[in-house]
């Protein structure tokens, strides 16, 4: 049964965060929650995870020509700048630490989406 649930979560995982929604929250909950993996460990996972994920979307969304490579250029090099030093912090703060930041994040993350929600009706 735990496999099933695995395979439901990747796929979910994929789906979502290939359309662009920010999959890596159902795969770290999933693996934090219900796999009773530590948070560092979870994040490592969804890195790895994520790259075979984005590399096809960004294929597909190329292909359909959704893609403005010169406007995205400065958000690339921000994140791979910002994802290396984040990499060398990360093992300085204990789970439990990291557990609170994370929910802090995706709690936050949803009320900004709310917010903007109605702020376009």
């Amino acid at each position: 049964m735990s496999t099933v649930i695995a395979v439901i979560a990747g796929f979910l995982s994929g789906l979502i965060g290939s359309m662009g929604f920010g999959g890596g929250g159902v795969l770290i909950i999933y693996l934090t929650v219900f796999a009773d993996t530590p948070q560092i460990k979870a994040q490592g996972i969804n890195l790895m995870f994520f790259i075979p994920c984005a590399f096809l979307s960004v294929i597909i969304y190329t292909l359909k020509k959704q893609i403005k490579y010169r406007e995205i250029l400065p958000v690339i090099i921000g994140g791979v700048c910002g994802a290396i030093p984040a990499g060398f912090i990360l093992q300085y703060i204990q789970t439990q630490y990291l557990s609170k930041i994370f929910a802090v994040f995706l709690i936050s993350a949803g009320i900004l989406s709310i917010l903007k929600i109605k702020k376009a009706k």
